[in-house]
């Protein structure tokens, strides 16, 4: 994984970070939400994991943003 695949993981964990923030729930809320485990939602807005399409997917519907409004722009 080269620099600007970790640097747009890391922006679109930020995202995913700041939505749940909004909301107000924890990591554990989302996971339970998501049906995925705290300890990966953490990973994953920590930028470490290439989140599969399926579980952005995923996360996105349960935060009801588009998924299009998560990876926009990044690059």
């Amino acid at each position: 994984m080269n620099l600007n695949d970790k640097t747009f993981l890391r922006e679109l964990g930020y995202r995913l970070r700041d939505q749940r923030l909004a909301r107000k729930w924890t990591q554990a809320d989302l996971a339970a939400r998501c049906g995925l485990h705290r300890t990966f939602i953490g990973s994953v807005e920590r930028g470490e994991r290439n989140v599969s399409i399926l579980n952005l997917r995923t996360i996105a519907k349960v935060l009801r943003v588009p998924l299009t409004q998560l990876v926009a722009d990044l690059s």
